[in-house]
């Protein structure tokens, strides 16, 4: 392989170690797998022409010396009876012999296994695996897709998110341009994720997916034995005894001699055997397992809120009603009389009441927004939230994606975003925190979480050197084919990422949409109203960029701009 390939492989494979593995937590940085793979395609290819060539070679020597031992074979002596025929018979013998040996023997994977052992140390690990299968199984649950539909790839395509759509449904199956499907080994994996993470809901709705594709005939490696011991225990662990059993004497069907399974069902029969022997109006529970449409009830978590969060994300429940909707208007925004802004007004939308929430068009330029990309891709890190017992930052399911934060010495381009956020809220960025720029991964989400500090954690942005978020300005870096709305669970609103305008017709040269609203009151009191979520992103990657307002050192004037009351 010449030098300079090698050069631009280094330099990508740097870059991969500089996003310090989770990849699964950000679409932006696995963006750089593709590329390694696509490298890896082509030093596989280079392998197998060097492997096809060679094998030619010994083909071709095979086939010579076919048709020359056919013909001394016939009569040996009157062969080796001319002079030249012995010499050559003993040359090939001691030489020529030696060289197929050695082209034989010759290794043509050197190239191939030294450019897939360097590229491993930057591939995704064990924990980006079972992050990626969680991934999955968080869409199925939000968005209620069953293992069928992730497993053909039935998922939803381009569609409109915005405020006149909310009455319709989130899922309108399109289809999507890169469609793909699970194998029963996937499906397996799937499940094999959920059991060892004693998920025992999603171990039986994975488990019974790769049964189903297997009992379709589909070609697979994976044992059908094998789906069903998990698929068995799993199911005796939701107390449904009976389709253990069956589940069970179907496994031994296919192994007799599976003695996990041999002893599993004589330990079923003779529960079995015992709840038959007790009072009618005694029954266990354990034998009537609580079933919903087909398929166990899935069990209920720490989060209070998660029916109504899920459903939002979804485009259900969502309190917009015609009243509230009367109440909500278009206008030009100059920033309270901002001279920037008398000629260049803003395009500002309601998209609440109350709370009041805006969202304003033409923030960012296309060219504006892939800088701003640009700036953050190579400082992507995990995102965290604040332990509330330790007070540390640390990373938690419940928040899937990779943040960074820019500073104006980064690029002009930030200090000139910052000048025109600051000129549409009237809040000087002097008060702000750094510019946050955020990228969700496989099913990113941000659970229902605050963005300004409670009464018992007062000293949440002490190390950033500010006070209490007042306000919060989200920009919308990029369109989401479906799912990644923020919502609001307590008052019910639904707010869909849109970067562009949704009427093509309109000419438009600045693309970026951002909404805005206070979470604190002119008193300093925090609007509990505003707890907010950001919803797994279905299908799509979602850039988002956000700056928090800080009610430290805050002057009147721009104290008066905060609501009283809700």
């Amino acid at each position: 392989m010449k030098p300079w390939p090698w050069l631009v492989f280094f330099s990508s494979i740097l870059f991969i170690w500089h996003a310090e593995a989770e990849f699964f937590t950000s679409i932006g940085q696995m963006t750089d797998l593709i590329y390694a793979e696509k490298d890896l395609v082509q030093s596989l290819k280079e392998y197998i022409r060097a492997e096809e060539t060679k094998l030619s070679q010994i083909k071709s020597w095979a086939e010579k010396m076919d048709v020359l031992t056919s013909k001394s074979t016939s009569d040996p002596e009157g062969y080796l009876a001319h002079p030249v025929n012995a010499y050559k018979l003993v040359k090939r013998l001691n030489t020529d012999w030696l060289e197929l040996e050695n082209l034989v023997l010759q290794d043509t994977t050197n190239g191939f296994i030294t450019n897939l052992t360097i590229q491993r140390q930057f591939f995704p690990t064990e924990e980006d695996e079972t992050g990626a299968a969680k991934a999955l199984m968080r869409l199925q649950d939000t968005y209620k897709l069953d293992p069928e539909t992730l497993s053909r790839g039935n998922l939803p395509g381009k569609c409109t998110m915005g405020s006149s759509a909310l009455k319709g449904n989130l899922f309108l199956l399109l289809g999507t341009k890169y469609r793909s499907s699970l194998t029963v080994s996937d499906c397996f994996g799937m499940g094999k994720t959920a059991y060892n993470d004693g998920d025992y809901y999603h171990t039986v709705l994975w488990m019974e997916q790769a049964l189903k594709q297997h009992d379709e005939g589909e070609d697979t490696s994976v044992s059908k034995v094998d789906i069903l011991d998990y698929l068995s225990y799993a199911v005796f662990q939701f107390g449904d005894l009976h389709r253990a059993m069956e589940l069970t004497r179907r496994l031994i069907s296919l192994d007799s001699t599976h003695e996990r399974a041999g002893s599993n069902l004589r330990y079923f029969e003779k529960l079995l055997e015992k709840e038959r022997e007790k009072p009618s109006n005694k029954t266990v529970a354990t034998t009537e397992p609580v079933v919903q449409s087909g398929a166990y009830e899935r069990p209920l978590d720490y989060l209070p809120e998660r029916d109504i969060y899920e459903a939002l994300c979804r485009g259900e429940g969502v309190k917009m009603t015609p009243r509230r909707q009367k109440r909500l208007f278009c206008r030009y925004h100059d920033g309270n009389r901002n001279p920037h802004l008398l000629i260049a007004p803003f395009k500002e939308e309601d998209e609440w009441d109350s709370p009041h929430i805006v969202r304003y068009y033409d923030v960012m330029s296309d060219e504006e927004i892939e800088k701003i990309k640009q700036l953050a891709k190579p400082k992507l890190a995990r995102a965290t939230v604040r332990d509330p017992k330790t007070g540390v930052l640390t990373v938690a399911s419940y928040r899937v994606s990779k943040s960074s934060w820019l500073e104006e010495d980064d690029d002009p381009v930030v200090a000139k975003v910052n000048q025109r956020m600051q000129q549409i809220t009237g809040l000087t960025v002097k008060t702000a925190e750094l510019l946050q720029v955020a990228n969700y991964g496989m099913g990113g989400q941000y659970e229902p979480h605050f963005d300004f500090s409670r009464k018992d954690e007062p000293d949440a942005f002490k190390r950033l050197g500010t006070g209490n978020r007042v306000a919060t300005f989200l920009n919308y870096m990029s369109d989401v084919e479906a799912g990644g709305a923020t919502v609001f669970p307590d008052f019910g609103a639904a707010i869909w990422p849109k970067k562009v305008l949704s009427n093509p017709d309109l000419i438009s040269f600045l693309q970026g949409t951002a909404v805005f609203w206070y979470n604190l009151f002119r008193s300093g009191e925090g609007d509990y109203r505003t707890r907010h979520a950001a919803c797994p992103v279905l299908v799509g990657c979602k850039w988002g960029k956000g700056l928090f307002y800080s009610l430290f050192q805050l002057s009147s004037s721009l104290i008066e701009t905060i609501p009283e009351v809700g």
